[in-house]
C-alpha cells in the first residue's frame, strides 16, 4: 500500500490540471467569452450527423473490433494514402481511438516503458506532456524559438540521454501554430536515426493550414516511415470533439500492440460515431476542406488584427487555430494574472502561456479562434478595448 501512495503522490506532482479549463471555468463566471478552450462548437457537417444518426437507428449500437470497424478504417487508409501520402493497410496498421489523445495514450502503453524519455518540442500541448508524466516517462523539452519557432539539432543533441526513445512532433502545432517543414522534417528523420528513436507524430490539425503552407507528415518520409506512428483524428476538422474519434497508423508489429491496449483501456471507440466519420471521410471533398481553411484564415486575421491594436502583438499562426499573444504591456506578474487580468477586463478568456511551458511562457497568453464569426467579432471589440 505504501508504494501504492508513493506512485499516486508522484502523479500528482508530476502533472497538473488542464489550465485550459481552469480558464474555461474562470470564464464561465464571468459570463465572458471563452478563447482558452478548442471548443469548435460549430457545425457538424450533414453527412458526418446523418451516418451516425443511421448506424444508430439500424442498431449499430454494440462493440466493434479493438480496430475499429472496416468502414472507418478502409476510409482512414484512402485519406491517408490521398492526403498524407501514406500507404496504411486497414487491416494491419491502423487503429481507431478514443480520440487522438486515446491514439497517443495507447502508443505510448505499447511502445514506451516507465523511465524512459522522450523528447517533446515546447511551447506544448499539455495533455502530451501529461500522459508522458503519467506512464513514467520523462517529457525532455526542446525549445521552439519565436518569432519562426526554429529549432536547431545541435539543441536536440543536447536533450538526448541513454534512456531517450522516441521524440514527440505536433504538425501544425498547438499552441504557437508551427507547420514543420519538409527540410525541418528530413533534420528531425536523420536525428530520430541517428538515435535510434520512435517518432509520434500529432497531426490533428492537418488541414488547418494557412498561407499557402503545405502539412508534410513525416510518416510519408521513407526513410523513417517504420518508425514513425502517424496520430490524428477528426475533433476539430468535423467539429465533434465529444464525439471522441481518432486514429493511429503504424508499422503492423506496433499497431497490434496498441490494439491490445486500445481494448484494454477503451475497448473501442463509439460504434455509430465510428460510422459517421467514416460516412464524411467518404463525402466530403476537397472543396469542403479548402472551404473550411479559408474561413479559419479569416478568422485567424480578424483576431490577430485586433490582438495588435490590443497592443498585444500575436505571433501569426501558420496552422490550428491558436493564436499566442504578447503580453508585455498587460498588468500582472505571472501568466495567469495577465489572463485574468484580461478576463476580467475584457471578458475575454484566454491561456496563460507557462502553460505550454516547463519554465517559459511568462509573457504569452493563448487565444483560440475556433468559434462563429459574430463570436469572434464581439471578443475582438472587447479586446480592443483593453
Amino acid at each position: 500500500m505504501t508504494d501504492v501512495k508513493k506512485y499516486l503522490s508522484q502523479i500528482a506532482t508530476g502533472t497538473r490540471q488542464s489550465e485550459i479549463r481552469s480558464m474555461s471555468f474562470e470564464c464561465r463566471n464571468a459570463g465572458g467569452i471563452n478563447l482558452a478552450q478548442g471548443i469548435a462548437d460549430l457545425p457538424v457537417p450533414a453527412s458526418v450527423r446523418q451516418h451516425a444518426w443511421q448506424a444508430m437507428t439500424q442498431g449499430q449500437n454494440v462493440y466493434t473490433s479493438n480496430l475499429g470497424t472496416e468502414v472507418l478504417r478502409a476510409a482512414v487508409s484512402e485519406k491517408l494514402r490521398h492526403y498524407n501520402k501514406i500507404d496504411a493497410d486497414p487491416e494491419k496498421n491502423i487503429v481507431a481511438t478514443a480520440g487522438a489523445t486515446g491514439a497517443f495514450y495507447i502508443a505510448c502503453l505499447a511502445l514506451l516503458n516507465p523511465g524512459d524519455e522522450c523528447v517533446v518540442f515546447q511551447p506544448y500541448y499539455g495533455y502530451h506532456v501529461n500522459t508522458l508524466k503519467m506512464l513514467g516517462i520523462k517529457p525532455v523539452p526542446a525549445n521552439l524559438a519565436p518569432p519562426a519557432w526554429d529549432f536547431s539539432i545541435a539543441d536536440l543533441e543536447k536533450q538526448v540521454s541513454p534512456r531517450t526513445r522516441a521524440i514527440l512532433i505536433n504538425t501544425p502545432a498547438n499552441p504557437c501554430g508551427k507547420v514543420f517543414s519538409r527540410k525541418e522534417l528530413d533534420a528531425i528523420a536523420d536525428f530520430s536515426i541517428a538515435h535510434d528513436l520512435m517518432v509520434f507524430t500529432d497531426e490533428i490539425y492537418e488541414q488547418f493550414i494557412y498561407d499557402g503552407k503545405a502539412h508534410v507528415s513525416p510518416g510519408s518520409i521513407e526513410k523513417i516511415k517504420d518508425r514513425t506512428v502517424t496520430i490524428s483524428g477528426f475533433s476539430k476538422i468535423f467539429y465533434i470533439t465529444g464525439w471522441r474519434i481518432g486514429y493511429l497508423a503504424c508499422n503492423e508489429t506496433w499497431a497490434a500492440a496498441a490494439a491490445q491496449f486500445n481494448d484494454l483501456v477503451y475497448v473501442c471507440p463509439p460504434a455509430p460515431l465510428q460510422a459517421g466519420v467514416a460516412g464524411g471521410l467518404q463525402e466530403l471533398g476537397a472543396a469542403y476542406y479548402e472551404k473550411t481553411r479559408i474561413a479559419y484564415q479569416k478568422k485567424r486575421d480578424m483576431l490577430c488584427d485586433a490582438l495588435d491594436r490590443a497592443g498585444m502583438a500575436p505571433h501569426v499562426p501558420e496552422g490550428a487555430y491558436y493564436v499566442l499573444a504578447d503580453t508585455t504591456a498587460v498588468s500582472g506578474t505571472t501568466p495567469y494574472e495577465k489572463a485574468m487580468h484580461i478576463l476580467r477586463k475584457t471578458g475575454v478568456a484566454s491561456v496563460p502561456g507557462s502553460a505550454f511551458y516547463e519554465t517559459g511562457g511568462t509573457c504569452l497568453v493563448r487565444f483560440c479562434f475556433a468559434r462563429e464569426d459574430a463570436i469572434i467579432e464581439a471578443a475582438c471589440r472587447r479586446l480592443e478595448a483593453l
